[in-house]
């Protein structure tokens, strides 16, 4: 069997259950030594006692199956714990060349209804939990180069969602981070493109805690590998882990059940110029309205519509 990540390491967040453990598993799978990162609250709206457990387990499972792998308990939102995670898989493993990033929690509210603390928790999860993973991480590879006098190896796969594609009602501050985690990516990137770290940004539609509710209507297969299980999405974050992806960066990609979509930035789709130095509310009326006359009331862009995916 073909070892790409063999003699690589790698850290995973929120890798305790769902789309994180199947990463996880499959990065070990294909050779990398692990750090297996999950806070283990009980539910998905990041309420309840802490716990090592599903961390601890996912860790034993990769060293049960012949692989390395350590757990890390932390919260990767809290600044000094997500330089403790980079830091263990440095100090375990003598490296750190694999950044997956999935950690992230619920707080569902219509935007009218939601409260200042739901909207900061779930951003500091998401957005914060990926910037603080993703700058301990780069300034490792760039520290790294500079003293090697050139390109070093270096992965970032990130998870955003179908959310910040097509938008999802009840849920802004997710949406709202989902698309930050996007910017942080690309900008990311370019950022690290010359130390020769790829920075790259999933979304994936699998069934999990976070999605329970959006698939609650799809049934569970009675044979095969369900269509919606998130071992459908590890095979491209290993991908992208690899030295294979090298000429993969900045890119955002939905993966789901045996497809990969590659998505493109967003295109003008019309474009209007104004007859005088500025333009006049006139003059936007006669342009604008008519564009928009036939499309029907309330309905909004949705970039994921051309692929003819929903939310998730």
């Amino acid at each position: 069997m073909s070892l790409p990540l063999e003699g690589r390491s790698a850290v995973v967040t929120g890798a305790g259950r769902g789309l994180g453990r199947a990463e996880a598993l499959e990065l070990a799978r294909l050779g990398a030594a692990v750090v297996v990162n999950d806070y283990g609250q009980p539910g998905r709206e990041g309420l309840g006692a802490a716990s090592a457990a599903p961390a601890e387990q996912v860790a034993a499972e990769i060293r049960a199956a012949g692989g390395r792998a350590v757990a890390h308990t932390g919260d990767v939102a809290d600044f000094a714990q997500a330089q403790e995670l980079t830091g263990l898989a440095i100090d375990t493993f003598g490296t750190l060349d694999i950044l997956v990033n999935n950690a992230g929690i619920l707080r569902d509210r219509m935007v009218f209804s939601m409260s200042e603390d739901e909207w900061d928790s779930v951003i500091r999860v998401h957005l914060k939990g990926h910037f603080n993973t993703t700058h301990f991480a780069a300034a490792h590879w760039r520290e790294r180069s500079k003293a090697a006098g050139g390109p070093v190896y270096g992965r970032i796969v990130n998870t955003s969602s179908e959310a910040f594609l097509a938008g999802s009602a009840g849920q802004p501050n997710y949406a709202a981070a989902k698309g930050g985690i996007v910017g942080l990516t690309t900008s990311t990137a370019l950022a690290l493109a010359k130390y020769g770290v790829t920075a790259n940004v999933i979304c994936p539609r699998a069934r999990t805690r976070m999605t329970e509710d959006v698939f609650a209507g799809f049934a569970v297969p009675e044979a095969g590998l369900d269509p919606l299980a998130p071992e459908h999405v590890a095979p491209l974050v290993g991908y992208l882990a690899s030295p294979a992806a090298g000429r993969v960066n900045g890119q955002l990609l939905v993966v789901h059940g045996g497809m990969v979509a590659v998505v493109e930035r967003p295109r003008v789709q019309a474009k209007f110029d104004s007859k005088q130095d500025t333009f006049s509310y006139d003059e936007l009326d006669a342009l604008l309205t008519p564009h928009y006359a036939d499309r029907p009331a309330g309905e909004t862009f949705a970039a994921a519509e051309v692929l003819g995916l929903k939310r998730g």
